[in-house]
Parts: structure tokens; C-alpha cells; sequence
């Protein structure tokens, strides 16, 4: 899985989301994701909306995913 494809599935989530992902072995990710759907939830809230994109790929193709999530 590619960084491309990973912000592509949390984008198509969180319909007017900016995010960015980085990643050095297509295994390891780090995302920054602002959106204002976050406003007025908690942290693990947001973590748990953006992981629920990934789905079924999160702890498969995408071993582990570092998050900033925030409000625009």
C-alpha cells in the first residue's frame, strides 16, 4: 500500500479532509488529517474515524500508522 492510497481511502472517509501521509517502507505510515468533523470530539474519536477508513488494511498491509488529527 502506498502513502497515495492511504490518503486517498481516509479523503473518500472524511469528505473535505486535508491530508498528508509519509511514509519511508510502504509498511510504516505517519498522517496529519484536518478536518472539521473533528470539532468537538475527542482524540481517540478522531483516531477512530480516520483508522475505520483503512479498515481491515490497518494491522495487514498497514503495520502501523502514526496520527495528528486536528481542526482546520
Amino acid at each position: 500500500m502506498t502513502a497515495d492510497e492511504i490518503r486517498a481511502l481516509i479523503e473518500a472517509h472524511l469528505p473535505g479532509a486535508e491530508v498528508a501521509v509519509e511514509t519511508g517502507d510502504n509498511v510504516h505510515f505517519a498522517a496529519d488529517v484536518a478536518w472539521a468533523g473533528f470539532a468537538d470530539r475527542k482524540l481517540i474519536e478522531q483516531h477512530r474515524l480516520v483508522n475505520a477508513a483503512l479498515g481491515d488494511r490497518l494491522g495487514a498491509e498497514v503495520h502501523a500508522l502514526s496520527l495528528r488529527t486536528r481542526v482546520p
